[in-house]
């Protein structure tokens, strides 16, 4: 029988009825999710609830964390012990020495106390989920959490290469984008001939079972050990010059002691990442908080491919077996004509990971500059309190409902902070949900101290 997952309390669309629990079926979630709302509406204590009765139900999740909260799941604490929580309580506004007084962490210890009870939770259960939970924060470019070699899938051979030539392809050329962007070059596959020339260089080395670091490949750019790329000898498509300049630019890059921080670390793996470890559910968050807007686009475009190849490996199932989150995803997944390298992968995990038993929440307090027709394949819409009128017309228009005749935009327009209204295509009426208390402390955006202060903790 299928999971469910207990979010809150359930109430008739007029606010007026309490329905009891709402009972989300989690294989609902296999045509997708989007969460929108806008700053204090209570967006990301949803989607921390819904992350963690996924966890609960034993669905391992991947997170992509833009905005610094979702490592607050590392805060689960298996207790309302005072002493445990107390470094994690933030200190009043004004306070000399910046750490909380005893007063306010208690009054912090008993709201959670007091929360958490009130939805049927106690120690025994908070305890329960912390050993059948695996929290890891990554983080790309930093050692904050757990280090990553964003080109793994160009720099260490993969075993992809002898069962999913597709996929490796994939992702090596993901990885090439990333390295050509960070030059200055052109980095789309269909244009850029320094993507083509380092895509067949390095698949070369890969499938004969070599690696392909950007020092092996720097001799090779020069002289390379084909005759032809293409119909074209090399020298045609790319003259001497040319490599030259392509080859003392990635020098350069090499060269970068920042550079060095997107090379170390563990592979870029998401088909590891998401199984158990000694039994227990894994949450693995990859976080760009601390990334400027373009690392993070190029990161997580990287990230994306590989997890669309992953997706494409396992076999077909109607069940959710993996959850895909992607916290605020304004700007990551435009309208055409805008193409930021997250959309392409984006787009197909939308179209295709429910085949594969996968499902994806995206969750935004941006509503404005999304691809709605992208969104469309979502089954399931958590709407909080949007602030303007253009925002609660766009969220209509995305579920394809006639914006003079619907009401759900003055129905949004009245909701406090932590009230939703739920649509779902396997109902004909919306509904409100009031979700329940995270089990998580939601202490807000973490920095990358720490977020290794929490690591630390959980180590």
């Amino acid at each position: 029988m299928a999971a469910r997952l207990k979010l809150g309390s359930h109430y008739s669309i007029d606010g007026r009825k309490n329905l009891g629990t709402f009972e989300l079926p989690a294989h609902d979630l296999l045509t997708h999710g989007v969460i929108v709302g806008m700053t204090g509406s209570g967006k990301t204590g949803l989607l921390t609830v819904v992350v963690e009765e996924n966890l609960r139900a034993g669905v391992p999740v991947l997170m992509i964390d833009v905005k610094g909260d979702l490592p607050n799941l590392a805060l689960a604490f298996p207790s309302f012990d005072v002493a445990t929580m107390a470094p994690w309580v933030e200190a009043d506004a004004g306070d000399e020495d910046g750490i909380a007084d005893d007063p306010v962490v208690l009054a912090a210890v008993q709201a959670r106390k007091k929360g958490l009870t009130d939805w049927g939770i106690d120690e025994a259960q908070l305890a329960s989920f912390g050993e059948k939970t695996l929290v890891r924060v990554i983080t790309p470019g930093s050692d904050a959490g757990e280090p990553l070699h964003l080109l793994s899938a160009l720099e260490r051979r993969s075993a992809r290469w002898d069962s999913d030539v597709p996929g490796a392809q994939s992702t090596l050329s993901a990885a090439v984008s990333l390295v050509l962007r960070l030059t200055g070059r052109d980095a789309d596959p269909g244009r850029s001939r320094e993507h083509a020339l380092l895509c067949v260089l390095a698949e070369a080395r890969l499938r004969r079972g070599s690696t392909a670091t950007l020092h092996e490949l720097l001799p090779e750019i020069l002289e390379p050990p084909i005759a032809e790329i293409g119909a074209l000898p090399v020298e045609v498509f790319l003259s001497l010059r040319q490599r030259t300049d392509l080859a003392a630019d990635l020098n350069t890059l090499i060269a970068s002691p920042t550079f060095a921080a997107w090379r170390q670390g563990q592979d870029l793996d998401v088909a590891r990442w998401m199984m158990p470890v000694d039994g227990k559910t894994p949450a693995t968050i990859v976080s760009v908080a601390h990334l400027d807007d373009e690392e993070r686009t190029l990161v997580l475009g990287v990230l994306l491919e590989e997890v669309l190849s992953w997706v494409r490996t396992l076999p077909g199932s109607a069940r959710l077996r993996a959850l895909i989150v992607f916290d605020e995803v304004y700007g990551f997944i435009p309208p055409h004509p805008a193409n930021p390298p997250t959309k392409r992968p984006l787009v197909a995990l939308m179209k295709q990971a429910r085949a594969y038993g996968v499902g994806v929440i995206v969750a935004t307090q941006n509503p404005m500059d999304l691809d709605y027709r992208a969104l469309s394949n979502a089954g399931t819409w958590m709407i909080g309190r949007l602030q303007t009128d253009a925002d609660r017309a766009r969220v209509i228009e995305g579920l394809g409902e006639d914006k003079k005749k619907s009401q759900l935009g003055a129905i949004v327009k009245r909701l406090g902070p932590r009230w939703f209204v739920v649509r779902s295509a396997k109902s004909d009426q919306p509904s409100l949900l009031n979700p329940r208390w995270a089990m998580s402390y939601l202490r807000g955006p973490m920095t990358q101290s720490e977020i290794r202060r929490a690591m630390r903790r959980g180590g």
